[in-house]
């Protein structure tokens, strides 16, 4: 792939660290300057050092120190402190729900107000080494809320082989029930499409390969991606900026399991 030069739009994420595990990820450093973009999974923004501006078609702009958007949802978030905080949760995990419910204010379908924002801000504010399992354990729980037993052999299937091209399809047949009806099911459980959950599951694949030494290229095309700048247009949709914009500067990636 070829590398971008970082755009004048975005800060330097020098110091900033990117987590990726199963069911997660978190971001925390520096306040990007992203476009307006959609996610295929839950996105809790926080502002560290200050409220953001978020800025939702349906209501215009609202000044919050932390929104949670659902998938699918186009929004732009406008940093005015230093430091972003931003835990993305996969819609089958134990915390998605976890984190909706913490929520004290909704607008337009968008939560608004976590009600441990400051317990949140503090763990990441510290001077020692950030626990990012902590933050998501304040942000979503860590009490298990099962789901379908189909879905969740789905949930799985995508993320073992990410490139495959798994169709509902199939997926419906080995569970039994017909394609709508699976996708009807997928989406209520997940709390997302099948599409998109599986174009999540490949970008995470990308991620855990980059972490131990692939290239972009060779990650995105074993991951199920037509080409490098399929993926990186995929990317930018997704977070609002281009993958070499956030980690040609610097940016400290981070696999775990959990």
């Amino acid at each position: 792939m070829d590398i971008d030069v970082l755009p004048d739009s975005c800060c330097p994420a020098t110091g900033s660290t990117l987590w990726l595990g199963t069911g997660y990820a978190a971001y925390l450093g520096a306040s990007l300057r992203l476009d307006a973009h959609f996610g295929s999974v839950q996105c809790l923004a926080i502002g560290v050092d200050a409220p953001f501006t978020l800025r939702v078609p349906e209501f215009g702009e609202r000044t919050v120190r932390s929104a949670l958007i659902p998938p699918r949802r186009t929004h732009q978030v406008v940093a005015r402190g230093e430091r972003m905080l931003f835990c993305y949760f996969d819609p089958g995990s134990p915390r998605a729900k976890g984190c909706a419910a913490r929520m004290t204010a909704q607008d337009a379908g968008i939560g608004l107000n976590h009600e441990a924002e400051a317990a949140m801000i503090a763990l990441v504010s510290g001077a020692g080494e950030v626990d990012p399992l902590r933050v998501l354990d304040a942000a979503g729980g860590t009490s298990n809320r099962p789901i379908d037993d189909r879905i969740a052999d789905a949930i799985a299937a995508l993320h073992a082989n990410p490139a495959a091209e798994i169709t509902a399809a199939e997926l419906a047949a080995g569970a039994h029930l017909s394609t709508s009806r699976f996708l009807h099911l997928f989406s209520a459980q997940a709390g997302t499409s099948f599409r998109r959950y599986r174009l999540w599951a490949r970008m995470l694949h990308v991620g855990r390969a980059v972490s131990k030494g692939s290239d972009f290229t060779t990650a995105a095309m074993d991951a199920g991606f037509a080409s490098p700048s399929h993926f990186s247009d995929a990317f930018h949709t997704m977070c609002g900026l281009t993958p070499s914009a956030l980690f040609a500067s610097g940016t400290r990636l981070v696999i775990l399991d959990s």
